[in-house]
């Protein structure tokens, strides 16, 4: 019998855990699988979190800090070749209760035309019509802003945002601007958020680590209606296959 796929829910967050609460979960992550094609993808039936950005925006970077592990999102030597979504499992007591979805790093210049498009449609494809897909963070280097690709991309996720998905710009590498810059690049990227939220992050000073974790974890534990809340069994992720030992290089 099929599961019907986790929709996102719209309203008010959670309280948000103490860090250590957060972090502690985030720390389960584990890989689950990793697929070039959506339809190659498993359906899911928990909140899913999805990464996105540029090459080179720091994205494996800030999952591995995220989850406190060196090598979960691997970091390719060749941006913008990884063609691939890797997929994670977060939840404790072998319960999974959310999963992060590391998307291919986009606008790399060294990528043929056709494999740019390619990729950039099967990302669209996910964005829009990926069922259990309950937040994005797109990661964005703020000292180059958010780009035309970047934009275009809030425009297409526009209509979910409407309809209740939660959105976050991460602006990466914190630690390479001043408190002034950073408090400048915040209020800029605020304007053009689309209604989403905007963090500083910084894998080496550690700025903002605890604050996503927390919000994260408020986006995979929302406050259903007491109907809803009654009636919605546990459910979990399919487990990974036994040769899939790590995600694919991204």
């Amino acid at each position: 019998m099929t599961t019907p796929s986790f929709a996102p829910v719209a309203g008010s967050l959670s309280p948000a855990p103490d860090a250590k609460i957060a972090m502690g979960w985030m720390h389960t992550a584990k890989f689950l699988t990793t697929a070039a094609q959506l339809h190659h993808l498993p359906p899911i039936h928990v909140p899913e979190i999805a990464f996105v950005g540029r090459s080179n925006a720091g994205k494996s970077t800030c999952i591995n800090t995220l989850t406190q592990q060196k090598q979960l999102a691997f970091a390719s030597k060749r941006p913008g070749r990884t063609q691939h979504i890797n997929l994670f499992s977060l939840g404790k007591h072998g319960v999974t209760d959310a999963v992060l979805a590391d998307l291919p790093g986009y606008g790399y210049a060294k990528v043929s035309r056709s494999d740019k498009v390619r990729w950039q449609q099967v990302m669209v494809n996910y964005l829009v019509s990926r069922p259990g897909l309950t937040g994005i963070v797109l990661l964005c280097d703020p000292r180059l802003g958010l780009t035309e690709l970047d934009e275009a991309l809030l425009e297409v996720l526009r209509p979910r945002v409407e309809e209740g998905l939660k959105f976050l710009i991460l602006l990466t590498k914190a630690d390479k601007l001043t408190r002034s810059e950073q408090a400048k690049i915040l209020s800029i990227t605020r304007l053009n958020a689309a209604g989403g939220d905007v963090m500083m992050f910084s894998a080496l000073k550690k700025q903002g680590v605890d604050e996503v974790a927390q919000l994260l974890w408020q986006w995979a534990h929302p406050v259903l209606p007491a109907t809803e809340a009654a009636q919605a069994p546990p459910e979990s992720a399919p487990e990974a296959p036994e040769n899939s030992g790590e995600s694919e290089p991204n």
